[in-house]
């Protein structure tokens, strides 16, 4: 079994999303897919909702066009007879965009603890309708909501990652799954004691995955990007910049810690602890080697 992670410009366009069809479909044996917001949306969502906040309906034309983007994506990726049923996802979840944003409108006293619940709940939603498209495009594809498995808890005003819980409701929930192509989530969770949606921060989709990889002793956790793997130095400004083919847990790391964007630094560590390789590829250039960590 694998685990493929898609982040937001591996299905940011029509083009991208095609290439992740052919990809999943071609892997052989049960694949896990856990999927990112589309390529900017997470940022729109935000922006809306400080708008908002800020008592301004400026955000009804942005939520239009994110609401457009999403249905005519699913007219471009998504078989005919699937599209109804794709598109009736999107614009329930828009309309439950609409009704978060109109509260934060229309109310000026609302409490901190009750603001910051609405801002989760709000970026949830880009990767629920992202999964919801992949979802219906990918041939005998399976859904599953990460927030029944994925489990934080709320400790000095932040929310923490609640391990041990997670492990065993994604063995009991995804472990037992008999269906070869599985689609979910990433960055997206649920506070275990209220029921509440969170997330594990930006970037956290490369966390999620490897937090199915390490508690379903995947054969591989593979991280597909823009880039072809991790390089010697930046290309922008190095242009001689080439692939590091192999590096070790502990090398990538590091270049994480130093800065490098190419995956989440949290990812490493729940992956290294059960020595599975996780391989950084390019969506854009599939059949680029990429860089294995082991």
């Amino acid at each position: 079994m694998k685990v493929l992670k898609f982040g937001g410009t591996s299905v940011g366009s029509v083009a991208a999303l095609r290439n992740v069809k052919q990809i999943v479909e071609s892997a052989g044996g049960q694949v896990i897919v856990v999927v990112s917001a589309l390529g900017g949306v997470t940022n729109q969502l935000i922006e809306m909702t400080n708008m908002a906040l800020s008592h301004s309906s400026d955000y009804e034309s942005i939520l239009a066009q994110v609401k457009q983007r999403h249905l005519d994506t699913i007219s471009q990726v998504v078989p005919p007879h699937l599209q109804h049923q794709c598109n009736a996802v999107v614009e329930q979840f828009i309309e439950g965009l609409a009704s978060f944003y109109s509260m934060l409108l229309l109310n000026h006293d609302l409490p901190a603890d009750d603001i910051d619940a609405i801002k989760d709940a709000i970026v949830a939603h880009g990767e629920i309708m992202s999964s919801a498209i992949v979802t219906c495009m990918i041939d005998g594809a399976e859904p599953h909501f990460a927030p029944n498995f994925i489990k934080t808890r709320k400790s000095q005003g932040t929310h923490s990652l609640q391990a041990e819980l997670t492990q065993q409701l994604i063995k009991q929930q995804l472990g037992s799954a008999g269906t070869q192509r599985i689609v979910t989530q990433g960055f997206i969770a649920e506070d275990a004691d209220t029921g509440k949606k969170t997330n594990l921060g930006r970037g956290g989709s490369d966390f999620t995955a490897a937090l199915i990889a390490a508690a379903l002793d995947a054969e591989c956790l593979e991280i597909w990007t823009d880039v072809d793997g991790f390089m010697t130095a930046d290309p922008r400004t190095h242009p001689d910049a080439t692939v590091i083919p192999t590096m070790t847990y502990e090398q990538a790391q590091a270049m994480c810690d130093a800065g490098a964007k190419v995956i989440y630094a949290p990812t490493l560590h729940p992956v290294a602890k059960r020595h599975i390789p996780v391989w950084v590829k390019n969506t854009f250039n599939p059949s680029a080697p990429g860089t294995v960590i082991k």
